[in-house]
């Protein structure tokens, strides 16, 4: 009987703080649909993990706290899922030469961007062809002992030089 009473005082409380969390939200978000979308994950995942409460804890800092960490985990999985369709497109447009079925146009095109990634500086050349062929960016810059920085402005810059190329080409 006494857990079921502190469930429902639990519950009390956190609908208590939707104003101040809405706040906070907002202030994280800058955009009320967003907000209250945070707001409605906070109450589900402080519902979900209320066993982790600890009753002498400060329930808002609690609250804010997982608010700010979903905030933060999910503005990493969008960048990640964008940084995948930005590259997925990259490389479309990279290859769309290599879809025709004309088997000698093929060869041609490829041959043209091989031709055009050569005429690349080493310097900008070696990172991009070490990312065509899987590397990571991290082990780009290890290896080449670069910052991490210069790899990701390498291999962007190299991809638009290309994309131009082809632009002109197709």
């Amino acid at each position: 009987m006494k857990k079921m009473e502190n469930n429902q005082k639990f519950r009390e409380e956190i609908a208590s703080m939707c104003e101040k969390l809405s706040h906070f939200a907002l202030s994280l978000t800058c955009d009320l649909e967003e907000a209250r979308d945070l707001v409605q994950e906070t109450y589900l995942r402080s519902l979900l993990y209320s066993d982790k409460y600890q009753e002498d804890t400060n329930l808002k800092a609690w609250m804010q706290t997982i608010m700010r960490n979903t905030f933060i985990n999910d503005y990493r999985k969008r960048r990640r899922i964008n940084e995948f369709i930005n590259d997925n497109a990259d490389i479309q447009q990279l290859t769309a030469c290599s879809c025709s079925s004309d088997k000698a146009d093929t060869n041609y095109c490829v041959k043209e961007i091989n031709k055009e990634i050569d005429r690349i500086a080493d310097e900008q050349r070696i990172p991009f062809e070490m990312f065509l062929d899987g590397y990571k960016y991290k082990e780009i810059a290890d290896k080449m002992n670069i910052s991490l920085g210069t790899v990701k402005s390498r291999i962007f810059f190299t991809r638009k030089k290309l994309q131009g190329y082809l632009e002109e080409y197709v």
